[in-house]
């Protein structure tokens, strides 16, 4: 990795705009180096709606920077370009020669590789957030690919989520001007410019299937170009065929249902495990510091369980309207605990699967830290499948 290589975190809503309001040059390439300097200069011209703050080092020591874009008073959007391997002029792997892509821990085989400090400042950042929606970006196919990336058996395992990926790669796919209409690069044609990742070939410790299993964010792969280092002159072409894509994919974060839990003295309840009845995700979704929850789903009729303990749960059935897209939010729907918890009320054991054994489905966990995040959309650019 160069020296100059970290993490770089730029928000979408000045990745959107940036090329007609900043002038960010469309036509070359930008190393971690140009990238710090523009947002350290955007930060500068608009310090009373930008904020610009390091999430960790790489191995060279090197800072890496989160852009935070305030759109309007009172509510703060995060959109962002997460750069763990550098631009498509150099190599994938970091100083250390390690492919950051298969550096994070695997729900279906042991990782045994040391986290490097770019993965390690990711997985930080990860769960310190509510992101409930993001994707990565690549180059060397155009298709939308979604979880799992792995698999336990010699065939794809749905995610719990299934429908709702297929749903998301799908969106993308047909807001995209070509990717729909299954380019074929030489290697593969996907059909309608989908495919699951195992089912296309295996990726063991990809950053995709860390963010679902373990970030509680839905995330999919997009590849981009059949040239996996294409040509500068070529970029400006590939922002037209991706950006109405973007924007509709953005979108898709108000399906679903969100709120919080909360006691009967109005106080919120964290680290409430919050799961859709048919839908157990490896990792259980949590509740936030602040009681909230965040789950997409597609309309239609779910029953929701929020467990305290093994003999304290509420149970509702919902029903998911299907104009939640238009209207910019998700369907909101709070619980209350008829008590009042206190630090001990909640006792239910939320183990976290890090390795599932093919042949007798028994399985090693680790407690996990409870995720105590905040409600971000986010778009993750990873050029490193």
């Amino acid at each position: 990795m160069p020296k100059n290589m970290g993490f770089l975190y730029l928000s979408i809503g000045g990745l959107l705009l940036a090329p007609l309001i900043f002038g960010l040059d469309m036509t070359s390439y930008h190393n971690t180096a140009a990238l710090e300097a523009y947002l350290q200069d955007v930060s500068k011209n608009f310090p009373s709606i930008t904020y610009l703050h390091s999430i960790g080092k790489s191995v060279l020591e090197t800072f890496g920077y989160l852009f935070w874009e305030d759109i309007q008073p009172g509510t703060q959007l995060e959109y962002l370009s997460l750069n763990m391997s550098p631009t498509c002029m150099e190599t994938r792997y970091n100083q250390n020669m390690k492919d950051l892509n298969r550096n994070f821990p695997d729900a279906f085989q042991m990782n045994n590789d040391p986290r490097e400090p770019e993965t390690e400042a990711a997985m930080n950042w990860i769960q310190s957030e509510s992101f409930v929606l993001s994707a990565n970006f690549h180059g060397g196919a155009v298709v939308a690919s979604y979880p799992y990336d792995n698999s336990n058996k010699s065939r794809e395992i749905p995610s719990p989520d299934d429908d709702f990926f297929q749903y998301l790669a799908h969106t993308y796919s047909n807001s995209h001007t070509t990717m729909h209409t299954g380019v074929n690069c030489g290697t593969a044609r996907f059909v309608n410019g989908i495919t699951n990742g195992f089912t296309w070939y295996t990726v063991q410790g990809g950053m995709q299937d860390y963010n679902y299993v373990w970030g509680q964010c839905f995330e999919i792969t997009i590849e981009i170009s059949c040239c996996k280092y294409p040509p500068p002159s070529e970029l400006p072409a590939f922002w037209t065929q991706n950006k109405p894509a973007l924007l509709e994919y953005m979108k898709q974060v108000h399906l679903g249902v969100k709120g919080q839990v909360l006691d009967v003295a109005g106080t919120p309840v964290p680290n409430a495990k919050v799961e859709v009845l048919g839908r157990t995700h490896i990792c259980p979704y949590m509740t936030n510091q602040y009681g909230e929850y965040y789950l997409l789903l597609l309309p239609g009729t779910y029953t929701l369980n929020i467990t305290l303990s093994d003999s304290q749960w509420i149970t509702k059935t919902l029903q998911i309207p299907a104009t939640q897209v238009n209207n910019f939010s998700a369907m909101k729907q709070n619980f209350e605990v008829p008590f009042v918890v206190t630090g001990t009320t909640i006792t239910v054991q939320h183990p976290c699967t890090v390795r599932l054994n093919a042949n007798t489905g028994s399985s090693s966990s680790i407690t996990l830290k409870p995720v105590l995040l905040l409600y971000i959309l986010t778009i993750i650019l990873v050029i490193c499948k």
